[in-house]
């Protein structure tokens, strides 16, 4: 009989599966990338036809001389390349709108909407304001059927310091714009008194 015990399983850095499985994932590129860097071993073993100058963007190897599997591996990686350049750019084109709206003289309401684009959530953050700002929050789909966090007191200015370092810590983000729009109520105008001097 062969003893049991417990199998060590290598997880990837960059997916979090194992790296037999890093083809399934979104990132295979950073996780090819990754792999080799970190586990030479265990890359030529997944890898054994693919040089180390396969895996560079700035590989000259023809396609043509490389094996099958590694050809699909390059398709996978330039596919998920183009992908990721896609939403990089719908993000950095995107903006998160801060409106301030006025529900008597001396009350506000701060509204925020554009997050979803950014993949940040909602819930989340809304809590988040909740116990940093000590005041009330919701989240509420407004007409476009998007999230929209409400957060009750004047605290617009803070709400855009921290949504910019949020944005910040996320590569490509640093120049997203984060705009703020106050909304007044008008006011009505009273009728002149007939009469009255």
């Amino acid at each position: 009989m062969s003893e049991i015990y417990p199998k060590r399983v290598t997880y990837c850095e960059v997916c979090s599966f194992p790296p037999e499985f890093c083809e399934y994932g979104a990132s295979i590129n950073q996780c090819v990338t990754s792999l080799k860097q970190k586990n030479p071993e265990l890359f030529s073993k997944l890898y054994p036809n693919q040089s180390t100058s396969t895996t560079d963007e700035k590989s000259n190897i023809p396609i043509e001389n490389l094996n099958i599997q590694d050809k699909d591996l390059l398709k996978k990686q330039q596919k998920e390349e183009l992908k990721q350049q896609k939403e990089l750019e719908k993000k950095q084109n995107s903006k998160i709108i801060i409106k301030r709206i006025e529900r008597n003289k001396k009350k506000h309401i701060i509204s925020i909407i554009g997050l979803e684009v950014f993949n940040i959530d909602s819930k989340k953050l809304s809590k988040t304001f909740a116990s940093k700002f000590a005041t009330g929050t919701s989240v509420v789909k407004n007409s476009e059927k998007k999230d929209e966090i409400l957060i009750q007191g004047d605290v617009s200015d803070e709400a855009k310091e921290y949504i910019e370092s949020l944005l910040k810590k996320q590569p490509g983000l640093e120049d997203v714009k984060v705009e703020q729009i106050d909304d007044k109520k008008k006011v009505k105008k009273a009728n002149p008194i007939i009469g009255a001097k």
